[in-house]
């Protein structure tokens, strides 16, 4: 996993994905997306890419049924999102050297063990930009 630059404040020169698991009843997560990204710019970090997967987008065309109570779940309890958007994430940050991973979502302390080990950085929520960092 790769170190940060500023130990004191790790998101200040770090370059950074931001990645969000939305309802596909919510129209505004670009909106979040944004407000995620202006935070971590006030930090000092570098918004290097962004990353979206929709939950309930196409539930309508699947013929289990129970789609529309499921959209605000999460894919898998791991990791939170499909296990391709982790492969594209992963293979992203690899490509671009990310520092870190910033989600929308709030994640469990597994969830963000198991994203670090898989995507090579660290993990954090928008919880962690408002405070001083990781702990708040």
């Amino acid at each position: 996993m790769k170190q940060y630059r500023n130990l004191a404040d790790p998101f200040n020169g770090a370059d950074v994905v931001l990645v969000g698991l939305f309802s596909a009843n919510e129209k505004q997560y670009e909106v979040r997306l944004d407000e995620l990204a202006a935070l971590a710019e006030a930090r000092g970090s570098r918004v290097v890419d962004r990353f979206v997967q929709r939950r309930g987008a196409s539930d309508r065309w699947s013929e289990r049924p129970g789609g529309a109570s499921r959209m605000s779940q999460p894919f898998a309890r791991r990791t939170l999102l499909t296990q391709g958007k982790i492969r594209e994430i992963a293979a992203a940050c690899r490509e671009a050297d990310i520092d870190a991973a910033i989600f929308v979502n709030a994640l469990t302390s597994v969830q963000r063990t198991v994203l670090a080990d898989i995507l090579g950085c660290l993990v954090f929520t928008g919880d962690d930009l408002v405070g001083d960092g990781p702990n708040g």
